[in-house]
């Protein structure tokens, strides 16, 4: 028996003092931000983040005060110019800010808005019946979290100005000239202070307000870059065709299965509906909802009831034509979706969005409206376009012998799975632990690569997956034929999350998945097929931040037995600058006497390895360049691209949707025109391209 410690009984040791008296903790103790402090203290409580997101949210929320004009049907023109000093000039010709004294805050209703967090036009009555922000905090969050800020308004025959600093006013407003007609100019510079990320990027800027002028029909949106080193170069955008002309624009690199686009305006009550759909030969869905021209990327009561319309009307044509005979043989709303390209886009007096982020539209009443909407145009379209029904519902018929198809594959592979005793591709090499959470995935190009990553991972919780050869290409596969292929059927079975309908995240057996293949042309080819893979198939994955692409060395810089490894080709002319200072800072202190023996060792090839040999400033070095992750051993793959300790990896990430569809599309469609103007576009801009 284990002796006892006895236990000898202490003074208590002096105890403080506790008082509960409420009186404690009194109105002292309360921290209070005035004004725009909190925007300032919290950034990322109002713009996402002070990255790349947050400084392009800035530009957004200026520009949408222009389109509530617009939408309000006050603003015909807005003009956005990128200045010198990441500076950003938004005008538009609406009917100006208003400038006269506010009742509650006994100053400007100019100031009162810049200053003022949950001010604006956008409550009660007699301001906007129709607008994106919810909140009132866009301009003044802007005018927060600039270093500088000028509001100029033309209104009343006179121009009116204030400046700002940091969200303060410098002076009150005041006119400073005549002005023949209205409207507003703002001109910021967010604050480095806050931002990590200052300059803006040309093609977010015109990407997004390209989509804006497609939903505000008839307003013209200039964007003019003024930048310092940059050439001075401008667009218009101006679509009378609304929505009509961005579906087309999206289908552009594709091929429609019907001549006309399908489109319907109409407005009932306080509900403005406006629809746009064109089926195409690919077998992806794009499909966009907005709602106040703002985009909800996780759809809501629009989106419902324009997808049970769609699927509805289809099946009533059908019936009525004798195409379906059957009721068994009904489409469903999978079978609409296949090479759909959509675009609705509600206005509404108050709309409800689930969060800040407003990713999803919750009003209730939205979804009836658009219903009966699409319901009674899209059966009138159907009428009236009998080739371009057939059409249609040719291209769902397909889809549903597809799905019918591929639930039969699916089943195969998860049988396959179950039979063995839910045994794992024989050729991945498992980690031990069981949680998802601590355990990495990678997959890798090639048994060469596979055997090096097998030898030198950590196997407690990493795990190995080798495909052999490249995947199909699944931007033209639907998905029974995308399960036919072993390495699809070997990637979803080690995943264990399914696919499609039965997708279940919470199944994941890795926390990280990580693309792993070499640096030369195959290698990135099928690093972008593996990534046509995910976006099109298990998107949630990109979007829960599960997958990564390691990145292994370009070079090895030997000299003697010291070793460098360069990631870029910088890092290359950096590593060599460091061994040639050295070299001559050796060769210094030995002229001065203080090393007596020359430790400058010449290095052949033979002893380096496989790479070449270069003398760089008087200092030989071997120079290998990685073509292939085999080329390593197992030991420098694990230090360069596997240890957690010293890697570099990328995670996968989507932050412009339809860009991504677009590039994708361009890449690995069936439309050969588009690839080949891609390639010559960017050609001069490839490194390393090995042919």
């Amino acid at each position: 028996m284990a002796k006892t410690k006895k236990l000898v009984a202490k003074k208590p040791a002096p105890t403080v003092k506790k008082s509960h008296k409420s009186s404690d903790y009194d109105a002292k103790h309360i921290t209070v931000l005035e004004g725009l402090e909190p925007v300032r203290k919290r950034p990322g409580m109002y713009i996402g983040n002070t990255a790349s997101e947050g400084l392009h949210h800035l530009l957004w929320e200026v520009v949408d005060n222009g389109i509530d004009e617009a939408m309000a049907g006050f603003c015909t023109e807005i003009i956005v110019e990128l200045l010198p000093k990441n500076q950003v000039r938004v005008a538009d010709n609406g009917r100006g800010i208003p400038v006269g004294i506010h009742k509650a805050t006994k100053k400007s209703a100019l100031e009162t808005v810049m200053t003022k967090l949950h001010a604006g036009g956008k409550f009660g009555e007699g301001g906007y019946k129709v607008s994106g922000g919810l909140h009132g905090v866009g301009v003044s969050v802007v005018n927060a979290l600039s270093e500088n800020l000028k509001a100029e308004v033309k209104r009343d025959g006179k121009l009116w100005e204030q400046e700002y600093k940091k969200g303060k006013p410098v002076k009150k407003v005041r006119p400073v000239g005549k002005a023949k007609d209205t409207g507003t100019i703002i001109t910021f510079q967010p604050d480095a202070e806050i931002f990590t990320v200052l300059e803006y990027n040309w093609k977010t800027v015109l990407n997004h307000l390209r989509q804006q002028a497609y939903l505000t029909k008839g307003l013209t949106i200039k964007v003019v870059d003024s930048r310092e080193s940059k050439d001075k170069k401008s667009y218009v955008f101006h679509f009378e065709g609304g929505i009509a002309s961005y579906v087309r624009h999206l289908n552009h690199n594709v091929e429609a299965k019907h001549e006309n686009t399908f489109y319907i305006e109409k407005q009932i009550d306080d509900t403005k509906v406006e629809v746009a759909l064109q089926y195409t030969n690919e077998y992806k869905e794009t499909l966009f909802g907005f709602a106040n021209n703002i985009y909800n990327p996780e759809g809501g009561m629009h989106i419902a009831g324009f997808r049970t319309a769609l699927t509805r009307t289809l099946n009533s044509y059908a019936k009525k034509k004798e195409i379906i005979k059957d009721a068994k043989d009904n489409l469903t709303g999978d079978d609409t979706k296949e090479g759909l390209t959509a675009v609705v886009s509600v206005k509404i007096k108050d709309p409800q969005f689930e969060g800040q982020t407003k990713a999803k539209l919750g009003n209730a009443e939205v979804k009836p409206i658009v219903d009966s909407v699409i319901a009674a145009a899209l059966t009138s379209f159907l009428e009236e376009h009998p080739r371009d029904a057939e059409n249609m519902i040719g291209k769902c018929l397909l889809a549903q012998r597809a799905r019918v198809a591929a639930r039969a594959a699916r089943d195969t592979v998860l049988r396959k799975g179950a039979l063995e005793g839910f045994t794992l591709p024989g050729k991945l090499a498992d980690c031990s632990t069981r949680d998802a959470e601590k355990s990495e995935l990678y997959i890798v190009e090639g048994d060469s690569a596979g055997g090096s990553a097998k030898q030198g991972r950590d196997r407690d919780f990493q795990a190995i997956l080798p495909l052999r050869g490249k995947i199909l290409n699944v931007e033209r596969a639907r998905l029974d034929k995308m399960l036919a292929n072993n390495e699809i059927k070997s990637m979803l079975i080690a995943f264990g999350t399914n696919i499609g309908d039965q997708f279940d995240i919470s199944k994941l057996r890795y926390g990280k998945i990580i693309i792993m293949t070499d640096a030369d042309v195959d290698g990135s080819h099928i690093r972008t097929l593996l990534l046509t893979f995910f976006f099109r198939h298990l998107p949630e994955l990109i979007k829960q931040g599960h997958l990564y692409i390691a990145q292994p060395p370009l070079y090895q810089v030997k000299k003697g037995q010291e070793i460098k490894y360069a990631y870029t080709e910088s890092e290359l002319t950096k590593i060599t600058d460091e061994f040639a200072k050295a070299a001559k800072s050796k060769e210094k202190a030995k002229i001065e006497g203080k090393v007596e023996e020359n430790l400058e060792t010449e290095v052949n090839a033979a002893e380096a390895g496989v790479g070449e040999t270069a003398e760089i400033g008087g200092v030989k070095l071997n120079i290998q360049r990685y073509k292939g992750l085999g080329e390593m051993n197992p030991s420098q793959l694990w230090e360069t691209t596997m240890d957690p300790q010293t890697r570099t990896m990328m995670q996968v990430t989507i932050n412009d949707v339809q860009a991504a569809d677009e590039t994708f599309d361009i890449l690995m469609g069936s439309e050969v025109a588009p690839r080949k103007n891609f390639i010559q576009t960017h050609a001069k801009s490839v490194k390393n391209l090995d042919i």
